[in-house]
C-alpha cells in the first residue's frame, strides 16, 4: 500500500466578514501606508462577538463537504491544526458535532462515528503536521477513507505594536484522499527540522490569564514574541528543513529550486517569504557546484560584498538557539547575506528566475492577513486560482510547500500536480471568501477588538455557524461554565 497516491483534492476558505482596511488603519494609526502595503498587505479580518475558531472551522468543513459533494460517512480522519484553542480537552470533535447537527438537519449522512479527531499544535506548523498525519492515516490505516484537515486561528497582537497590522482570522479546510484530484503529497521525501528556541514566539497561558487587566478576553491569546529573532528563526529553520529534504533525495538544491515552477510558504506577512526565500536560495548556491558559486559571486559583486566573506557566512551559520541566552537576541546573524539579498530582490533577472516562483496568488493573499496554521494552505488556494486565470498548467510538475511554526520547527513538502488538476481547483474559489466584507471604522475596530461589541456594525451573519451562548453553570449536579453552544444560521 506504500505506492498509494495520496494528496489534496479540494480546499475551502472561511474568513469573518469584519474587515480592517490597512490603508484606513494607517490613517488612524499614523503609519506609512506605502510601507505597510509593501511589507504587510491590504487588509485583515477579525472575529465577531458570536464567532470562535471552532465556528470558523465548522464553516470551512461544511463548505468543503457541500462544494465537493463529499459523502460525510466516508470521512475517517478529521484533524484540527491550530494555536488558538480555547478548550484544553476537546478539539475537532467540537467541529464534528456542529457539522453533524447541520447535516442531520438537512437529512444527510453525518461524519462517520469511527472518525478519528486529533488536534495538532506547533504554532503555525500545526496544519502541515495535521496534513502529514492525514496522508499517513490514509496510506497505512484506511486507504478507502477520506480525511479532512482544517486549520483555524485567531491571530492577535497588542494594539499599537508592530504586529498589529499582521493580524487575521480565518479557517482553511483541506480534503486529503487517495488518487487526489489536485496534487499528490510526498511526505516520504519531505524535509523536517526542529529546535527549541526559548523566546522566539510563545503563548504562556497562565501569564496572560493573570495579566488580562481591563482588556478583552480576546487578549488571552496574545503572544510573547521577539519580532527580529522570530524572523531569524523562520529563515534558519526553513533552510534546515530544505537541507534535510535535499540530503534525503541527493539533490543539488540550487538547481532543484531553479527547476521548481512554484513555491508556497508560511506567510505571516507579505514580505517575509520573499526575504526568506531569497536567503534560502543564496544558501543553496553556497552549497552548490562551480556554476552555483559563480552565480553567488556575481550577486556578491553586485552588492559590493567580498565573496569569500559571504561564502563563509552562509556555510558557517551561527547557532541562533543560543541567542536568547545572550545579548544577541536582536543581532543579525547573516549581515552580509542580508545586504546581498536586498540587492538581488531589485535585480530583474533574479526576480524572473527566483522570486517569480512566489508570485502566484500573491495579490490575492494581501487580503488574507496572517491566519497562522492556515496561511500556507490559503496561499496555495490563491495560487491555484491565479494559475487557472492565467492558463498556467502545472500537470505532472513538482512544487514545494514550506511550513513553519515558531518555537521552532519547519517542514518542506514536495507535491506533484496531477493531470487536469484545474477542474477540481476551480471549485475552491478563494477570492469569493473575501467578498461582502464590512469595513470597520476605528471605533468599531477597537470595540470589536477589545470589548467584543459590534458598536453599530450592520452586518447580519447568514448560512454559517455561530456561538449561540456560553454556559455559566458550575454546580455540583450540573456544569457547563465556559462551554460554547452553537447554532447554524440559515
Amino acid at each position: 500500500m506504500n505506492d498509494l497516491k495520496v494528496g489534496i483534492s479540494a480546499i475551502k476558505i472561511y474568513v469573518p466578514p469584519y474587515r480592517v482596511d490597512l490603508e484606513r488603519w494607517c490613517e488612524w494609526s499614523e503609519k506609512s501606508w506605502e510601507k505597510i502595503n509593501h511589507v504587510v498587505g491590504s487588509g485583515f479580518r477579525i472575529l465577531g462577538p458570536n464567532q470562535s475558531i471552532y465556528t470558523m472551522a465548522a464553516n470551512a468543513v461544511l463548505g468543503l463537504i457541500e462544494a465537493c459533494n463529499i459523502d460525510p460517512s466516508e470521512i475517517g480522519f478529521l484533524a484540527l491544526g491550530t494555536e488558538s484553542s480555547t478548550d484544553n480537552s476537546a478539539g475537532p470533535v467540537i467541529i464534528k458535532g456542529m457539522v453533524n447537527d447541520e447535516l442531520k438537519n438537512r437529512q444527510l449522512n453525518p461524519i462517520a462515528k469511527n472518525c478519528e479527531v486529533p488536534e495538532f499544535k506547533q504554532a503555525c506548523l500545526s496544519g502541515v503536521y495535521a496534513m502529514k498525519n492525514a496522508v499517513r492515516f490514509l496510506k497505512t490505516d484506511s486507504p478507502k477513507s477520506k480525511a479532512i484537515v482544517v486549520c483555524s486561528d485567531n491571530v492577535l497582537y497588542s494594539i499599537g505594536t508592530s504586529g498589529e497590522p499582521t493580524q487575521g482570522a480565518g479557517a482553511v479546510a483541506v480534503l486529503i484522499e487517495a488518487n487526489p484530484r489536485i496534487a499528490e503529497v510526498h511526505t516520504n521525501i519531505s524535509g523536517s527540522a526542529s529546535d527549541y528556541r526559548l523566546i522566539d514566539f510563545r503563548k504562556p497561558i497562565q501569564y496572560r490569564s493573570k495579566n488580562i487587566g481591563e482588556r478583552s478576553d480576546f487578549d488571552l491569546d496574545l503572544p510573547i514574541f521577539n519580532s527580529k529573532y522570530s524572523s531569524t528563526c523562520y529563515i534558519d529553520q526553513t533552510i534546515n528543513a530544505l537541507t534535510d529534504m535535499s540530503q534525503k533525495r541527493g539533490l543539488n538544491t540550487a538547481q532543484y529550486l531553479r527547476e521548481v515552477p512554484v513555491i508556497f510558504m508560511h506567510r505571516p506577512f507579505h514580505k517575509m517569504p520573499i526575504t526568506a526565500f531569497t536567503i534560502i536560495y543564496l544558501h543553496a548556491l553556497s552549497m552548490g557546484n562551480r556554476d552555483d558559486l559563480d552565480e553567488l559571486s556575481r550577486y556578491a559583486m553586485m552588492a559590493e560584498v567580498v565573496f569569500d566573506d559571504l561564502l563563509q557566512e552562509l556555510r558557517k551559520r551561527p547557532d541562533i538557539s543560543e541567542y536568547p541566552l545572550t545579548d544577541r537576541i536582536n543581532h543579525e546573524p547573516l549581515p552580509l547575506t542580508h545586504v546581498v539579498a536586498k540587492i538581488c530582490q531589485k535585480d530583474q533577472d533574479f526576480q524572473t528566475k527566483v522570486l517569480e516562483k512566489l508570485n502566484f496568488g500573491d495579490s490575492l493573499t494581501r487580503e488574507m492577513g496572517n491566519i497562522y496554521s492556515g496561511s500556507v494552505f490559503g496561499w496555495f488556494a490563491a495560487g491555484l486560482e491565479n494559475a487557472i486565470a492565467n492558463d498556467v498548467d502545472w500537470a505532472c510538475q513538482e512544487a514545494l510547500l514550506f511550513g513553519y511554526g515558531s518555537g521552532d520547527a519547519a517542514e518542506v513538502i514536495p507535491i506533484r500536480f496531477v493531470k487536469n488538476w484545474q477542474k477540481a481547483a476551480s471549485k475552491i474559489k478563494f477570492s469569493s471568501a473575501f467578498i461582502n466584507a464590512n469595513d470597520l471604522s476605528q471605533d468599531q475596530y477597537i470595540s470589536l477588538r477589545t470589548l467584543k461589541e459590534l458598536n453599530g456594525i450592520d452586518h447580519q451573519l447568514k448560512d454559517q455557524f455561530i456561538v449561540k451562548k456560553i454556559g455559566t453553570e458550575e454546580r455540583d449536579d450540573f456544569q457547563d461554565a465556559g462551554i460554547e453552544y452553537y447554532e447554524y444560521l440559515s
